[in-house]
């Protein structure tokens, strides 16, 4: 087993703060993974193990064969390698290594790296090099050797079948429509899923997307026809959208393109700043898993989403450990109010950080929101970070009201069956934390606090509530 996200860091001799049990446990694909890299998390299983004052970490694991298995983390990555057979990302022994670690263990001393560890590590600084040596801009090797005309012709037939696609799906919402709403659970799964295919078919996965939720709202529960209203009149909009395309404003148009699944590069200029990694979390999206990672500049004030995916029993590539800071560069992608980004080159080691992103009050993010949604219509949330507030029970729910003027937001409904609602209950003790999360149409999503008044005055370290 082998991965680094592709934010290769340059070397460094500087020292890098231990993580803690809980930025470690975060990193882990699946709960399986996190119980099993639990049980691994003590000196018992390792042998030959030892951490570099740079941020490398290695040792020997004692597993069913006759031969350890051999594991290596790169924490200024992170990236990990270990010669097990897993393909979960970190595997179960990276993840045992880093508890290890991060208890400052007497059983992983300091020193000088193995020949099999240093290898491993020499050739990871080596790609690192390599590419940040390579030109970019269209002035490599490769440049030139693609024929701008038949990727013309290519990208001309897929939008005609995205074309074809939306005007069948138009079509579709009349007969919904003119059918009534009411009628809609009876026709079954089934339909929608056709439709879906078709619009596969037709190269559109975004819209796919949207007919697959379409069809599982009628078993929602009570109230269904009203949702199902409004998702139809969004879809309508999105087709609505692509088909005068050519009218729309560059931005606008852009994050049409996106939603409707066409994918652009990351486009510069690349912002560097000193990013605060507020939340890492994971979402079935069908037969692939997407991972999300907030950061804030904490120069810039911009807050950037990290995507990335993985397969069918594979965990995404792409994983930073909640409540540190990196230096390093974030290149913006087009549309959606330019919010995802690409993580580029970092620089130095990443460090611990006690101070959370300058929050504002509940009307704040919804005005936000408000906002964001001129950029794209179909936005479900927006990052907000809110300070001061104290979450409240009400009614059947929470919410987070705000210490100083009063004023409310819900929790959101797929925050309240979480664990992370009572971490942040007894975070609060009653008393105002700040908190970030994503508002939206649905509530407010809590994904990480800080206690207002930490023993020490600061606002004590990251709290992760997914």
């Amino acid at each position: 087993m082998l991965l680094s996200h592709g934010g290769e860091p340059s070397r460094t001799t500087e020292q890098v703060a231990r993580w803690t049990v809980e930025q470690v446990l975060a990193l882990a694909p699946d709960d399986a993974s996190r119980k099993a890299g639990s049980r691994l998390g003590s000196a018992r299983p390792w042998s030959e193990a030892g951490c570099g004052g740079s941020g490398t970490v290695w040792g020997l694991c004692r597993g069913s064969g006759s031969k350890p298995y051999r594991t290596v983390v790169d924490t200024t990555g992170p990236a990990y390698t270990c010669s097990c057979p897993s393909r979960k990302f970190p595997c179960k022994h990276a993840l045992g290594l880093l508890l290890l670690w991060a208890s400052a263990d007497a059983a992983l001393q300091e020193g000088e790296a193995p020949e099999w560890a240093g290898q491993w590590l020499e050739g990871r600084h080596r790609r690192a090099a390599g590419r940040a040596g390579v030109p970019t801009g269209g002035e490599g090797p490769a440049a030139g050797l693609a024929d701008p005309k038949a990727a013309r012709r290519r990208t001309d037939r897929r939008a005609e079948r995205i074309t074809g696609g939306a005007q069948e799906l138009e079509q579709r919402l009349g007969d919904l429509l003119r059918g009534g709403l009411a009628a809609a659970d009876r026709s079954g799964y089934a339909l929608w899923e056709e439709t879906a295919a078709r619009m596969v078919d037709a190269q559109a996965p975004g819209l796919a997307a949207r007919v697959r939720e379409l069809g599982s709202i009628p078993a929602s529960g009570p109230g269904w026809p009203v949702r199902l209203l409004e998702e139809c009149a969004l879809l309508h909009l999105l087709d609505t959208a692509w088909l005068g395309l050519d009218r729309l404003p560059g931005p606008l148009a852009a994050t049409v393109r996106t939603r409707v699944g066409l994918t652009a590069p990351a486009e510069g200029p690349a912002v560097r700043d000193r990013w605060l990694v507020l939340a890492q979390y994971d979402t079935p999206d069908g037969k692939i898993v997407t991972r999300r990672i907030w950061l804030y500049g904490q120069e810039s004030g911009r807050t950037a989403l990290l995507l990335s995916f993985g397969a069918a029993g594979r965990s995404p590539g792409q994983a930073l450990p909640v409540g540190v800071t990196i230096d390093a560069e974030v290149t913006p992608y087009p549309g959606g109010g330019r919010l995802r980004g690409e993580l580029g080159t970092q620089f130095g080691t990443p460090v611990a950080t006690a101070s959370p992103p300058t929050g504002g009050t509940t009307a704040d993010a919804v005005t936000a929101y408000g906002h964001a949604l001129l950029d794209d219509p179909w936005l479900d949330s927006w990052p907000a970070t809110l300070r001061d507030v104290i979450p409240v029970p009400s009614g059947d729910g929470w919410q987070l009201v705000g210490a100083a003027d009063g004023s409310a937001l819900p929790i959101a409904p797929s925050a309240l069956s979480r664990p992370g609602l009572w971490k942040l209950v007894a975070l609060s003790g009653g008393g105002p934390v700040t908190v970030f999360g994503e508002c939206g149409h649905r509530g407010f999503d809590p994904l990480a606090a800080w206690w207002a008044k930490a023993p020490d005055d600061s606002a004590g370290a990251t709290v992760a509530l997914v």
